[in-house]
């Protein structure tokens, strides 16, 4: 008498695979938007700490060039003061590509309108309170 080996599956079933495939197509509808959410709000922080850094550099070039309050400065003034190498030194603008300025003394850097227009819906105004 021979006994018949029982049959064994080799791979997965059309049906099988359409689930897998749905969950992970959820999973990336959910997971984007949040990534595009995190990715704005990173640059809006990085946008705020170039202004801080402007801003600390706008002071240090008054008190070295004993400038009264009200003189006007330009980015080619306050490069010195910012560190060599980093995208800010380099470029005089934010990651969005909009130029930084114009710079006064006692007053601090604002946010190129065009930024706050980019970014308001991750950065609402209070965010940009001491630049706007």
């Amino acid at each position: 008498m021979i006994n018949a080996l029982p049959h064994r599956r080799q791979g997965f079933t059309l049906v099988e695979i359409m689930i897998v495939v749905a969950i992970i197509a959820l999973l990336a509808g959910i997971a984007v938007p949040n990534f595009l959410r995190a990715r704005k709000r990173t640059q809006a922080t990085r946008i705020f700490e170039d202004l801080r850094v402007l801003d600390y550099a706008m002071d240090r070039w008054a008190l070295e060039k004993n400038k009264a309050p009200g003189d006007a400065a330009t980015f080619s003034d306050l490069q010195p003061y910012i560190k060599t190498g980093t995208p800010l030194y380099v470029q005089g603008a934010n990651i969005l590509g909009h130029p930084y300025g114009p710079f006064a003394v006692d007053l601090s850097p604002k946010v190129p309108s065009a930024t706050f227009d980019a970014l308001s819906d991750v950065a609402p105004a209070e965010f940009w309170s001491p630049y706007k």
